[in-house]
């Protein structure tokens, strides 16, 4: 039978920078109605529900928001244990910890045990779809599209590709790696809600060699995605300008193997100039802003506005980057990516970030037909927060006057904690609240 959901709601039409007020579609007691395949039949006021509907079973979630779930574009799976690993930069801290603990992937039983951790840790902050990547070895990401196929989750990841300046025990060869890769994709991709991710590291782990097979591959599959890293940090910049001579920019090495295009997912593009800008911009290609990695790696401040330019606008999505990251919280992501953007004398509205980490995102990812808002034919992945999760939280709510003042608090303020409850098709994986309904 469907089930409604009673609560605050909060979901989008479009981008509130580009359609304003229009684009947010919020109802202070909403309603939405799940039927029992996991898809949404029908959402919008509770005053405006359609009688065929009021048999139905019905969950109220009181004064808490209901959201469309978060979905997260750029996230390390091998590297879901590593959260505050120290480093003075990138590249030592890839050195000291990353490559070590993505070697331990090689072993299927680690990796089918750390799957089922890494997407609890989802779950439990509201994230119902991310974009990970994964280690270099084919029986990870077999064991991440497992687990999430066997809680119904949407998933896009790939094995990762990398064929130098790494240790032999992630190191790839690249042809079999595109054999690997291939496979991958022929067992996953478009398999239940799995989809596959081409993913070159970095320009400084792949050889011309690898990085050509990878835009080969791409060409050959073009409903799959494609991720990688771009000039995250000045001395990895310098790197990639030692290896790749002729190339005329850091995004010029991706761009002359085919990797760029609007379904290729760039993370960090921190430091552009405006030829790498514009060249983004051309092809569609996306930027993914991670501010709570930036921050604590010292890479750099993202730059939403330059990027945003409306002479040539590039597509921007919103990322953890787990484990260089330092939250598995999107709504804390938000809070971050607001304050980088008042760092770089910008604004962006707290309406707006959590836009960007659902349908947004769902629209980076090229799945906003499935997820990321509340509308129907959508699944029933979504998320019920709690502006009053916390002492601070609920004195801060106490001043609430608009939404905006809302996602503000939960941005700035928020955590796990402020996650009630999170469902995946309208399946609840996720609960803080104990029988009777009390917080745990």
């Amino acid at each position: 039978m469907s089930e409604i959901h009673f609560a605050r709601t909060l979901s989008y039409l479009d981008d509130p920078a580009h359609a304003g007020a229009a684009a947010v579609r919020f109802h202070e007691r909403g309603a939405v109605v799940v039927d029992d395949d996991g898809r949404i039949l029908w959402s919008g006021a509770a005053a405006d529900l359609p009688a065929r509907h009021s048999a139905a079973p019905r969950v109220d979630h009181g004064d808490r928001l209901l959201s469309a779930g978060f979905i997260d574009t750029h996230v390390h799976f091998p590297q879901w244990r590593m959260l505050a690993a120290p480093g003075r930069d990138l590249l030592e801290w890839l050195e000291r910890f990353t490559f070590r603990e993505e070697a331990r992937y090689a072993d299927r039983m680690h990796a089918e045990a750390a799957a089922e951790a890494f997407l609890d840790r989802l779950l439990e902050n509201g994230t119902t779809c991310a974009a990970a990547y994964s280690s270099s070895h084919a029986v990870a990401a077999e064991a991440l599209f497992s687990a999430a196929q066997r809680r119904g989750m949407a998933i896009a990841t790939g094995k990762t590709l990398m064929d130098r300046a790494c240790p032999e025990s992630v190191r790839d060869d690249p042809e079999k790696g595109i054999l690997e890769s291939e496979a991958l994709i022929a067992r996953w991709h478009g398999r239940g809600r799995a989809r596959y991710v081409i993913t070159p590291r970095f320009a400084i782990t792949s050889t011309e060699t690898q990085l050509r097979l990878a835009g080969e591959l791409l060409a050959a599959h073009p409903r799959c995605l494609m991720q990688t890293h771009l000039s995250e940090s000045p001395r990895e910049i310098e790197t990639v300008r030692a290896l790749f001579p002729k190339a005329a920019s850091y995004t010029d090495v991706y761009d002359r193997f085919g990797l760029l295009g609007p379904r290729s997912l760039f993370g960090h593009a921190i430091h552009l100039d405006e030829v790498e800008r514009r060249r983004l911009a051309e092809t569609g290609s996306i930027a993914v802003h991670c501010p709570t990695s930036n921050l604590f790696l010292g890479s750099g401040l993202f730059d939403l506005a330059g990027l945003e330019d409306q002479e040539r606008p590039v597509r921007v999505a919103l990322a953890t980057d787990v484990g260089g990251g330092t939250s598995w919280s999107m709504p804390a992501t938000c809070g971050r990516a607001i304050e980088i953007a008042r760092l770089k004398g910008g604004d962006l509205t707290a309406t707006r970030a959590f836009y960007l980490a659902t349908l947004g995102n769902a629209r980076a990812l090229g799945l906003e037909g499935e997820i990321g808002s509340l509308e129907p034919g959508r699944f029933a992945d979504f998320v019920v927060l709690d502006p009053r999760a916390t002492p601070v939280l609920a004195a801060r709510d106490d001043l609430s006057e608009t939404l905006e003042d809302r996602l503000f608090a939960l941005a700035v303020l928020g955590d796990d904690r402020i996650v009630t409850e999170t469902r995946v098709a309208g399946r609840r994986l996720h609960s803080r609240d104990t029988a009777d309904g009390t917080p745990r």
